[in-house]
């Protein structure tokens, strides 16, 4: 799927700003009755999430339906074009209704969907626009939700009587099988944007290096009659190469590669013609393999130095900030970081277009995350697996000409112990699945959590082992000589292996100024010397090629007796201001080498 963008054949209308709000209880299905109560409601702004921009609790709390609803008008300049009214993401269910007929219904909450309506509007007049928002979670969706009462944090008691009938009693709630908030609403742009009626449908570039040299392989499929011809512009706007035909092979000669910063990200343009219509894609020549026990980009060993990470933020929650992902790439180069994983979903794609720019590497993840935590088999219930091939589908779609991009992991900490064989069915197939989907052939993997890693069959499958260990904090805690000697052992064993392993969260709760000359838990001391302790055990193992310490930021959370303000491991705090763990892992990675750091 094509980001939207402005040309000499292509316009963009932005439909951002203050849409009427309403939240409820029921699924209306905007008959006149309907469309009269949601108008009724209150004013939201778009993009953004819902939860934390009215005072009232029943928007932090919502559970179900929620309602926006706005008018536009395409000007009548558009009348001769194709007409597509796009939605980056809505969270996490969405019914669109154009002028009160139903025009679209779309599951999954961080990526985009689209819908022509050249035939559904008139230009030059009023149209109106209502969307309807599930954000409730189940078995069935990803993120998962937990349907057997207990929420992400301890237990609820179901077996005391007064809890067992409070439970009853109280409005139906989201009870996520995961940490961190369930925010939702219309979380990214809505836009409308025009084409030619003819025009260029999809784009895919991979690209591979011979010698001084690099290959661009190029695929388009367009609409329409007509001869596609393809132009290769480098950084001063001169031509390197160019071909005729829906597909081809072009040849860069003394091509510059992209490297991860601090080397030059260096990007080409392909300018895409066909008819009447035009799109400009942005791309970067660059391998990327695992061999043995190293990760190649560019046939040069990788190290990730980086984070787990989230969109997270006060007053937007989930919703869109480029502010913010301004701010956060610079904090990233300032740590000396290098990448980042989208822990736990796929982020806005003006995350991705600045990576690219700015050299730094993603490992692109799913929403399948809190898979598991229930007393039957839920692989063999399957109740999700079409969907998440949805979400493969439509994330390799999405990000597949994004030189940032990796790495695909599939998802973050399922259970796969306790139903062994049927999660090694599960996530082997869908391996294979995702193998097959992506042109450029990228690393697939997905996040184990701290489980039986002997008993665990499928982690040592992937192209790369990324484990999330607590060490040191949820098991050992507090005792940090434990802690190595548990965290050798584990790697005593992966080693045999002779896979490559990231260690993709690691980290401690710590609260900003608080401080103790003694370090213990939740001081800034002690999360320093957590890290330490752990990465000095790092260094000496050559099949150990990445640490991304958890997390990025402070994030919000559930509320529960395991949180304060939400989680608290990050190098920053929410607001990103450095912890002292931001000024240790500045240091260590300003002195760690992005290539050849193992030898």
């Amino acid at each position: 799927m094509l980001y939207p963008e402005i040309n000499k054949a292509r316009s963009i209308i932005d439909l951002g700003g203050e849409w009427n709000f309403r939240l409820s209880d029921e699924n209306h299905d905007n008959g006149e009755a309907d469309r009269a109560f949601i108008k009724a409601g209150t004013t939201m702004a778009v993009p953004a999430s819902y939860n934390d921009l009215k005072e009232d609790p029943e928007y932090r709390s919502h559970c179900g339906w929620a309602y926006y609803h706005r008018v536009f008008t395409i000007p009548g300049i558009f009348a001769t074009e194709r007409i597509v009214l796009r939605f980056d993401a809505v969270t996490h269910y969405a019914k669109v209704y154009l002028n009160g007929t139903l025009i679209a219904e779309h599951k999954g909450g961080f990526l985009p969907f689209e819908i022509d309506i050249t035939d559904k509007i008139r230009c030059g007049e009023e149209a109106e626009l209502i969307v309807a928002v599930d954000n409730r979670i189940n078995h069935s969706t990803l993120p998962m939700g937990n349907e057997e009462g207990t929420a992400f944090f301890g237990s609820d008691n179901a077996d005391v009587p007064s809890v067992a009938a409070a439970k009853k009693w109280r409005k139906p709630v989201n009870l996520p099988n995961f940490d961190f908030f369930n925010y939702a609403g219309i979380n990214r742009p809505v836009r409308i944007y025009t084409t030619p009626r003819s025009y260029i449908r999809d784009i895919t570039i991979t690209t591979d290096i011979r010698g001084s040299d690099g290959i661009v392989n190029y695929d388009t499929s367009c609409i329409g009659d007509g001869d596609v011809s393809v132009t290769i512009i480098d950084s001063e706007g001169k031509t390197v190469a160019g071909g005729k035909g829906a597909s081809g092979k072009l040849t860069i000669n003394n091509a510059k590669l992209w490297w991860p910063y601090p080397g030059d990200p260096y990007l080409y343009k392909a300018e895409v013609r066909f008819c009447d219509d035009l799109y400009i894609l942005e791309f970067g020549i660059r391998t990327v393999e695992v061999r043995g026990i190293e990760f190649l980009i560019n046939n040069k060993p990788f190290y990730f130095k980086g984070f787990g990470k989230h969109e997270d933020s006060a007053i937007h929650g989930r919703g869109f900030d480029f502010v913010l992902d301004m701010k956060d790439i610079s904090m990233i180069h300032w740590m000396g970081a290098n990448s980042f994983r989208t822990s736990h979903y796929p982020y806005a794609e003006e995350m991705y277009q600045l990576c690219d720019r700015e050299g730094i590497v993603i490992i692109d993840e799913t929403p399948a995350v809190g898979i598991g935590g229930t007393s039957e088999d839920i692989y063999s219930v399957g109740r999700f697996r079409s969907h998440h091939e949805d979400v493969i589908r439509d994330l390799i779609d999405r990000d597949k000409n994004h030189p940032s991009v990796v790495m695909w992991s599939m998802g973050n900490e399922p259970d796969v112990v306790s139903f062994p064989d049927s999660a090694y069915e599960y996530w082997h197939t869908l391996y294979s699945y995702t193998k097959a989907l992506d042109p450029a052939k990228r690393p697939v993997t997905f996040v184990c959590n701290q489980n039986n890693y002997e008993r665990d069959r499928i982690t040592r499958e992937m192209d790369v082992v990324c484990i999330n260990r607590y060490y040191g904090w949820y098991n050992l805690s507090g005792d940090l000589k434990a802690a190595e000697y548990a965290l050798n052992m584990e790697l005593d064993f992966w080693e045999k292996l002779q896979k490559p392993v990231i260690l993709t969260e690691y980290g401690a709760d710590t609260l900003p100024g608080f401080h103790l000359s003694s370090p213990e838990m939740f001081s800034e001391e002690f999360q320093v010397l957590y890290y330490d302790t752990l990465n000095k055990e790092f260094d000496k193992r050559a099949f150990m090629i990445g640490e991304h310490p958890w997390n990025f930021a402070d994030f919000n959370t559930i509320q529960g007796p395991m949180r304060a303000d939400g989680n608290r491991k990050g190098l920053l705090t929410r607001d990103r201001r450095p912890k002292m763990a931001a000024h240790y892992f500045r240091k260590r990675w300003h002195d760690i080498p992005d290539f050849g750091y193992k030898k």
